[in-house]
């Protein structure tokens, strides 16, 4: 049985709809005679989207509405956040502030939590018999392959991990170190959310009542950018050494071509052993941003200068063998272009093993 549903709302410039949502909502009746605990957050609305939110609660005192006010725009996430801290039932919903979606479907979303199956309810746009706007053709396939990208991670077999409509219990939610304040909520909360232990997570269909932008849809492009990024972000720490590697391959690929590039450039004018440490120093510092915003935590195992002075020495090292095997193909007759490949790759290995095992360590 649960006794008190969360419903948390984040709100921007929805001054024209957000009376027309919180109607929907109060119309539902939660099955079991669930109370509904309204929250809504107005994330520094411009418009009169907190006029209009005090007017219906004045209107409607009956109603357990909660009210808070950011006072600078943090984005959609910060809102969600905020709602979080302030819930109280036993499981929360999160209701966009716009009529994209049902709130009477809370009912299907509660359903596998009422018959003791699950934790956590995804409602899915792209599954069931529901009602669908017909918009964007490639919004619908960015959704598709972030979600693809996610479950990849995640080892679930979501089919709308973009979603709005997410349940959760509560404790399992608020025990969460959520960062992310714009729309990269939705890959971090899956991502962490998924390394629960014995987390229960179901899916059911949903009906989707799109916007277009010039009716005041807000996510972009950008948008989507940050989305894969952060599916890297909260979950390329966790996974296994050979998705690990993989990923390290596209990271060292990328340091490596700009080592050969940089390297072929300087050796018009330098000697192959000035060359050979700027291009190696240089795609080292390359390296270490894309491993700590791509790969590896932000947090290595020492802090501050320690840390620097590690990979500092770790990267001589490797640079050591760069040069050495770099100059040793040469002198075997080999064209630079070759001899740098072949020394590239092996300084490839080498430093992912360093970063996974010395220099990084994976905090969940």
């Amino acid at each position: 049985m649960i006794k008190k549903l969360s419903i948390i709302i984040p709100a921007y410039n929805e001054g024209s709809t957000i009376h027309l949502i919180l109607n929907k909502i109060r119309e539902v009746i939660l099955v079991g005679g669930t109370d509904k605990e309204i929250i809504i957050v107005n994330d520094c609305s411009t418009d009169d989207t907190e006029s209009a939110i005090l007017r219906y609660m004045n209107a409607n005192p009956d109603m357990d509405i909660r009210y808070h006010r950011h006072e600078i725009n943090m984005g959609k996430g910060a809102a969600l956040h905020t709602g979080i801290s302030m819930a109280t039932g036993e499981y929360t919903v999160i209701q966009d502030a716009d009529l994209e979606y049902d709130p009477q479907e809370y009912n299907d979303l509660l359903k596998p939590v009422l018959k003791g199956f699950a934790d956590v309810v995804y409602g899915s746009r792209f599954m069931g018999g529901n009602p669908h706007r017909i918009l964007f053709f490639w919004h619908t396939i960015g959704n598709r392959f972030l979600t693809s990208v996610s479950n990849m991670f995640t080892n679930l077999n979501l089919t709308d991990m973009e979603t709005c409509y997410k349940l959760f219990d509560t404790k399992m939610l608020q025990s969460l170190k959520l960062k992310e304040k714009r729309f990269g909520f939705e890959p971090e909360v899956t991502g962490k959310i998924s390394r629960i232990p014995k987390i229960r997570i179901y899916e059911v269909g949903i009906s989707y009542y799109g916007r277009t932008y010039e009716e005041g849809k807000k996510i972009g492009w950008k948008d989507g950018v940050r989305a894969l990024y952060c599916i890297f972000k909260y979950n390329a720490p966790y996974q296994n050494i050979s998705l690990q590697f993989l990923i390290y391959l596209i990271i060292g690929g990328v340091s490596a071509l700009f080592n050969l590039l940089l390297f072929l450039l300087l050796i018009k004018t330098m000697s192959i052993g000035v060359s050979t440490v700027i291009a190696f120093y240089s795609a080292a510092v390359l390296n270490y941003i894309l491993c700590v915003n791509f790969l590896f935590n932000k947090n290595a195992r020492w802090k501050g200068w320690k840390e620097y002075i590690i990979y500092f020495l770790s990267i001589t090292v490797i640079a050591a063998i760069d040069l050495g095997s770099t100059k040793g193909f040469i002198n075997m007759g080999l064209a630079p272009v070759y001899s740098k490949t072949i020394a590239t790759a092996i300084g490839l290995a080498l430093n992912f093993l360093i970063r996974k095992y010395l220099i990084f360590k994976v905090r969940r």
